[in-house]
Parts: structure tokens; C-alpha cells; sequence
């Protein structure tokens, strides 16, 4: 092969490149608006359902005794408690991330990001498995008894 015609390989060969990258970096952006979207909705979905999830404790509140109420008082804000506690250690790992990895650019944000959702979904699949059991014992708790429980 003689040199021009491997300078012209080689000029096509930076051109299909070119061309391949430009169409692999905006598959990349698109795939990362959908990600965000899909993040955006399950946020919405999740606030949602705790709004639900809120009006239905306050409906079964306001039947309780002045007892029950402060039970229930108590664990809540332990349970606020805890999920503040979580988020501060959530933030000191961010920044451990980050300044070990030089910054949010990169990938480092990003990694911090999926780990701290990944976590948070096990903890709140926890509590789902326990308002399971709860939600459980009260309906067999009121089918022995007739009353709530």
C-alpha cells in the first residue's frame, strides 16, 4: 500500500470514528434523560404514596387512645430519627467519594449516587417487610378479637 492511499484509510477510518462516537455519546445522553425521568417518576410515585400512606395513619390516629398516640409518637420520631441519621452518614460518604475521587466529575458522583439509592431502596424494603407483618398481625389480631387492634 503505498502513502496516500494509507493517509486516506486513515482519514476515513478518524471519520467513521468520528461519526460512531457522536452517535454512541448521544445514545449515552438519551440514555441518561430517560434514567433521570424514570428517577424523576418514581420520586413523584413514592412521594404519593407516602402522602397516602400519611392521610391513612392520621384517619386510624384519630380513633386511638391518648396511649396509643403517644406510642406511636415515639416510634415516629425514632424512626425520623434514624432516617436523619442515615442521610448524614449518606452525606459523609458522598464526600468521602468525592474527594477521594477529585470531584463530582467523572463517574465518582454517579457511583456515590446508585450505591446511596441502592441502599435506601434495601432500607425502605425492610420497613415494607415490617408494615407487612404489622398490617399482618392486626387483621388476625381483629379476626380473633372483633376489635382493633
Amino acid at each position: 500500500m503505498i502513502l496516500p492511499d494509507m493517509l486516506k484509510t486513515l482519514t476515513d477510518n478518524a471519520r467513521q470514528f468520528q461519526e460512531r462516537l457522536t452517535e454512541w455519546q448521544a445514545a449515552m445522553a438519551k440514555g441518561q434523560e430517560e434514567a433521570m425521568e424514570q428517577a424523576r417518576q418514581w420520586q413523584a410515585q413514592a412521594m404519593q404514596q407516602q402522602q397516602e400512606v400519611n392521610a391513612r395513619v392520621m384517619a386510624q390516629m384519630e380513633g386511638a387512645s391518648e396511649a396509643m398516640q403517644s406510642q406511636w409518637q415515639q416510634m415516629q420520631k425514632a424512626w425520623e430519627d434514624q432516617f436523619a441519621t442515615m442521610q448524614k452518614q449518606g452525606e459523609e460518604m458522598r464526600a468521602k467519594a468525592m474527594s477521594a475521587a477529585g470531584g463530582t466529575g467523572g463517574s465518582a458522583f454517579a457511583d456515590w449516587a446508585e450505591t446511596y439509592a441502592a441502599q435506601m431502596v434495601a432500607f425502605t424494603q425492610k420497613m415494607q417487610g415490617e408494615s407487612a407483618k404489622a398490617i399482618a398481625t392486626a387483621t388476625e389480631a381483629r379476626g380473633k378479637g372483633g376489635k382493633k387492634a
